[in-house]
């Protein structure tokens, strides 16, 4: 990403790198800023195919399938590699068109993708079996060398994961509880709520000891009341103390101030942006990205 942005105005290439960033660090825990974030961007710089890529997987976290699809199509003519390939197909999926995600599973550009891009091609082609009402060919989909392997690699929780989703959506109770243990066991990461399905499955249900709601003998709790009133009768109202100024602070004012722009007043720098404001905008006209030669895409 470096040397295409080296390509690009030294002022505009830095404002286009902090909006990346900002990209990068938002796009798990905040998408929606993220996103806004990207489309400032690709504003800038539509022709580096980084700014098109971080777009795409912007506009693929927030379920905008459409928008993310013309993104990585743009991405991936620029670089001419395979890798988004299998996301690609998810955004077809995301469409409400899982038959083109299973026919490009059978693409050669399959063939191109590395180890953990073909596991990755392989749970699409799954989903998408299951998308068109054949749960027992997705099992059959996912069985695979990688899912036999005891190995654990980056994609194992989540192979396992899919595998044993795929089991109990065709009844096989018992195999999918074992899987599920096998992908809590490999992810280490977290990225998936196998303990939560596991526990589904054994009858455990998880109550939270400080909800009084839920912990409390309702007998218990009426003598708990009458008794604190009790309390609350024989109380002096000089020995009651003054709340904390801290106390008396509104969610509003705890609110962390959003990211300003260096030319916020401008225009310009606010088009397409709702909420959000952008890291740097381009300073000046002759700054700003020509018009992107793939932009029937967009």
């Amino acid at each position: 990403m470096r040397q295409e942005l080296m390509s690009l105005p030294k002022t505009l290439a830095e404002d286009v790198a902090k909006n990346l960033v900002m990209v990068a660090k938002l796009l798990d825990d905040e998408p929606e800023r993220a996103y806004q974030y990207s489309r400032v961007a690709l504003r800038l710089a539509s022709r580096v195919a980084a700014v098109r890529e971080a777009a795409g997987f912007a506009s693929y976290t927030v379920g905008k399938y459409a928008e993310a699809l013309a993104e990585f199509r743009a991405a991936r003519r620029m670089t001419g590699n395979s890798e988004l390939w299998p996301v690609m197909a998810d955004c077809e999926r995301g469409m409400g068109r899982p038959e083109r995600a299973l026919a490009m599973a059978g693409e050669p550009e399959v063939q191109k993708l590395d180890r953990a891009g073909q596991v990755e091609m392989r749970m699409v082609a799954a989903g998408a079996r299951r998308d068109m009402g054949q749960a027992d060919a997705a099992v059959v989909t996912l069985q695979s060398p990688e899912l036999a392997s005891n190995s654990i690699q980056p994609w194992t929780a989540r192979l396992r994961y899919a595998y044993a989703d795929a089991l109990l959506a065709v009844g096989r109770e018992d195999e999918a509880r074992e899987w599920f243990a096998k992908a809590l066991e490999a992810d280490q990461s977290g990225s998936t709520d196998a303990s939560d399905r596991l526990a589904e499955l054994d009858g455990v249900e998880f109550v939270d000891a400080l909800d009084p709601e839920e912990t409390a003998d309702p007998e218990e709790a009426a003598d708990g009341d009458a008794s604190q009133l009790v309390e609350e009768s024989e109380t002096d109202e000089s020995e009651v103390e003054e709340p904390d100024v801290d106390e008396l602070l509104s969610d509003e004012d705890m609110v962390e101030p959003e990211p300003e722009a260096d030319d916020a007043d401008d225009p310009k720098n606010v088009e397409d942006v709702e909420d959000v404001e952008p890291v740097v905008e381009a300073t000046s006209e002759g700054q700003a990205a020509g018009p992107d030669e793939d932009g029937d895409d967009r």
